[in-house]
């Protein structure tokens, strides 16, 4: 389905050194924050105490957050979670006490200032467990990025595998600059979201690839920058309404989802941003620099040059 149809082909690869230049600023940015910031690890990394406290009414965060910093708790994160009510208070490692007396600790103050503040629940994650979860999910990156690396190489040509992977790990890299530069809070679901983001932003550099090789065999006296512009060219159209449908999905839960999601839909929201630049103007770009040509991806039948605007283009010779 398309909205619209674009006659004649956008020179994307004209400008595709000042944009990976752009990229290549955008990336050594990110990749010193990093390093210099560092992420704003969550519980689930660091170990800590994570509590579920129940009001009567809508719960005043910021005075519950004062209350708990008034026990010498540093660091703590306090957030609704599900109903104005109910309260998430993530606390770290505090040294020279346990889990269960920081608990009580602090459900006495927060019952002193209401009583009808009431304790659903109480986790304790130690280092070691965070230490693990932060490991697995390093691993969990990487064998995503090793898995990818090889389909698109099976399914196409190696130099499109390390065009994509590239492409991939800017967008990754680029979110992560994003948490280390404003310290945003790094957690679990913002795992899941970037592991999300390199399938979704591998997911368009497939389909650019794909039309790229259809190319390479209807027309073939366009050379490897027409053929990868008319490429990009005619994917515009789905390009807007996939990104486009998905990101109003993830911008309202990003504006109603509440604390527990937003990261989640910020990381996201990045992503899609970032995958749709790095497909078009890091992945083709860097498949063309490789020197990506006819014969590395023509192994079958040939079909005869076409007019890319002609309706009954395809046919067999």
């Amino acid at each position: 389905m398309e909205f619209f149809k674009i006659r004649r082909d956008i020179p994307f690869m004209r400008h595709a050194l000042v944009f990976n230049a752009i990229s290549a600023l955008t990336f050594v940015a990110a990749v010193f924050f990093l390093f210099s910031r560092g992420l704003h690890l969550s519980v689930e990394f660091t170990g800590g105490t994570l509590m579920e406290v129940s009001y009567s009414q809508p719960a005043d965060l910021n005075a519950i957050r004062n209350t708990v910093s008034g026990l010498g708790i540093n660091d703590v994160q306090v957030q609704n979670f599900g109903t104005a009510q109910d309260v998430l208070i993530r606390m770290p490692v505090q040294k020279g006490g346990n889990s269960a007396q920081q608990s009580e600790s602090v459900v006495a103050a927060l019952k002193a200032g209401d009583a009808s503040a009431t304790l659903r629940r109480t986790e304790f994650v130690g280092p070691q467990v965070g230490d693990e979860l932060a490991t697995d999910g390093l691993k969990a990156l990487a064998f995503v990025v090793v898995g990818i690396m090889i389909y698109l190489a099976i399914r196409f040509e190696w130099k499109f595998a390390v065009a994509a992977i590239i492409a991939n790990l800017h967008d990754v890299i680029i979110i992560l600059g994003f948490f280390a530069f404003f310290q945003w809070e790094f957690s679990l679901p913002v795992l899941a979201a970037v592991l999300a983001v390199l399938g979704y932003s591998v997911n368009e550099s497939v389909v650019i690839f794909d039309r790229i090789r259809e190319n390479f065999r209807r027309y073939r006296k366009m050379t490897t920058v027409q053929i990868i512009d008319n490429a990009i060219t005619s994917t515009i159209s789905r390009t807007i309404i996939t990104h486009g449908s998905t990101q109003l999905m993830v911008l309202s839960m990003l504006l109603f989802g509440g604390q527990t999601l937003h990261y989640f839909a910020l990381a996201l929201t990045i992503g899609i941003l970032f995958g749709i630049y790095s497909s078009v103007f890091v992945a083709a770009a860097i498949a063309m620099w490789l020197g990506i040509k006819r014969e590395d991806l023509i192994k079958g039948t040939v079909k005869k040059d076409e007019d890319p605007n002609d309706p009954n283009a395809g046919a067999t010779v």
